[in-house]
This record gives structure tokens, sequence and C-alpha cells, in this order.
């Protein structure tokens, strides 16, 4: 199957074209997952859009290790939670271009969601702090962190994006760091941050919910037995029901409440602090069903 959507006839005028098709990456090195593949399988729907972007290894920058394979994982989990492949974007490696996820969220997304659609950001790959301001990016494959403004993406730039949809409900989850420490962060080399406090730029508003690997003066972790970052992995298994409520759904406060706790305890055998956020962590976002 197909790994990006293929507009038809009727769609052709709305949609842009489809971006390149790339394999799905798995990690050699690492035994095949549990959260790999889904058990689980829900109806299509036609209202469900995802863009899931995934980059380890970069153009001219240390690898961000497991990314792509956490973001090809992702995408599996929502082709099982109904997500139609057309509706799917999913980049990685080279295709996962600063111009590649603008086109996608500032044309893409706004030509072809609806009021009734619910939208789904996932990203994994490295992010970066401006050293002087403190303002966080995402670093695409041909970012140069020595240019932020001009070759990553702003994390406010994203957040704006989205909250200009006119749809039911958005979704973003982001493994991705910006402590300039280590983890899925980087700096120019011999650069070190001028702030202590990293400037995400979100503050909840309309229907959007966000899920964050970990708090922003903290790096992000891996757990290489299972070849995923330990937030994505527990992301994963959540939605493949170790997160459902009494009601036999899961939503994003459930969601939520389930892995905190596992990411910080796994966090803590690696003798690292991870906290992953909820944002907002209570009323009708944090509420969400995610499944």
């Amino acid at each position: 199957a197909p790994n990006t959507p293929g507009p038809n006839a009727a769609q052709a005028k709305t949609q842009s074209p489809a971006p390149p098709v790339s394999a799905a990456p798995m990690a050699s090195a690492a035994t095949p997952s549990d959260v790999d593949k889904p058990q689980y399988q829900s109806p299509n729907n036609p209202d469900a859009f995802a863009l899931i972007i995934g980059i380890d290894k970069y153009k001219g920058l240390p690898e961000a290790e497991f990314a792509a394979r956490d973001a090809a994982a992702v995408r599996e989990h929502l082709r099982a939670l109904g997500y139609p492949e057309r509706n799917t974007i999913y980049l990685e490696g080279p295709n996962a271009t600063r111009s590649g996820m603008e086109s996608y969220l500032d044309e893409w997304l706004p030509r072809n969601v609806r009021p009734e659609s619910t939208v789904f950001f996932y990203y994994s790959g490295h992010g970066a702090p401006d050293a002087k301001t403190g303002e966080a990016y995402l670093v695409p494959w041909d970012a140069d962190v020595k240019f932020l403004k001009t070759t990553a993406y702003p994390v406010k730039k994203l957040y704006a994006s989205l909250e200009k949809l006119k749809v039911k409900g958005v979704i973003v989850a982001r493994d991705a760091c910006f402590s300039g420490a280590g983890g899925h962060s980087v700096l120019p080399k011999g650069a070190r941050p001028l702030v202590t406090k990293v400037d995400e730029g979100f503050a909840p508003q309309g229907n959007m919910v966000l899920f964050a690997a970990a708090s922003s003066d903290e790096i992000t972790s891996t757990l290489e037995d299972k070849g995923h970052g330990i937030f994505t992995y527990y992301f994963l298994q959540g939605l493949s029901g170790a997160a459902k409520g009494k009601d036999g759904q899961v939503t994003a406060k459930e969601l939520y409440d389930y892995l905190l706790p596992k990411v910080q305890d796994e966090a803590r055998r690696q003798n690292r602090e991870q906290t992953p956020k909820l944002l907002p962590a209570s009323g009708i976002q944090a509420g969400l069903i995610l499944r």
C-alpha cells in the first residue's frame, strides 16, 4: 500500500500532489517491538486526517535515535484507528524538509479538512532552541542549526497553523525536546543555550490538545530493547488498550495518566528525568476521545 494519499479525480482540484513514496523504516539493531503492529482495528473514518513526521538520520546533524521508527509505528496505529491512507501524509528522512512541512501544514490540511474532521500531528526528531531567545524549533532533515530562523520550523508557527484549522479537534504528539542538552535536541557545535527557559509557544486554545515527550529543560530518552523513544512507546501502548477507561474508550487525559508514570519510571532507571506534558490538562480538550 502507498505511504501517502493519492487523490481521486474528484479531489484532484483541491489536494496537493502526493509526496514521494518512502518505505517504512525499522531499526535493524532492535528486536521488533510489541507496539510496532497494532492488534486492533477501527472502522475507516473519512473525516480523520494525519501528518506524521519522523527524522532520525539528518543531512548534517547527529542521529535522532529511533525517530523514524517511532513515526512508522504511529502510522500503523493511526491506520488501525481508521485514519484513511489517502488522508495520511507520512514524511521521513529526506522527504521531511522545511518546505515539505510547510506545504502540508499550510496548504494541504486547510484545503482538505472539514468542520467534522479530526487532525493528528505527530513529530519525532530533533528540536532546537534559539540560543539567544529560547524560541523552540522543529528541525527538518535539511535544517542548519546555525540558521534556525531560515532553515528550521518554529513551534509557534506549527501551533498557529493547526489552530487556524476549522475542525472538530486537533491532537499533537511531539517526541522532541528543546533543552539543547542532548536526546532529541541539538545546538550548533560548541554552542550553549544562553537562556534558562525555552519558549515552546503554546497556550492551549480552541480544540487542540498537546502531548509533549518532556519538559522544556529535560532531554528525551529511548528504550534500546524496544527500538523506540520512551514517550512514543508508552503512548502507543496506551492507545493499544492499556489506557482504556471503564467505558472502553481512551481519552487524552486517560492516555496521559497512563504514560506519565511509565515514562518517568523508565527515565529514572536511566538516571534521567523525563516528564511528559499534556496541555491543557483538563477541560474539553483533555476529554477528547482518541480511541
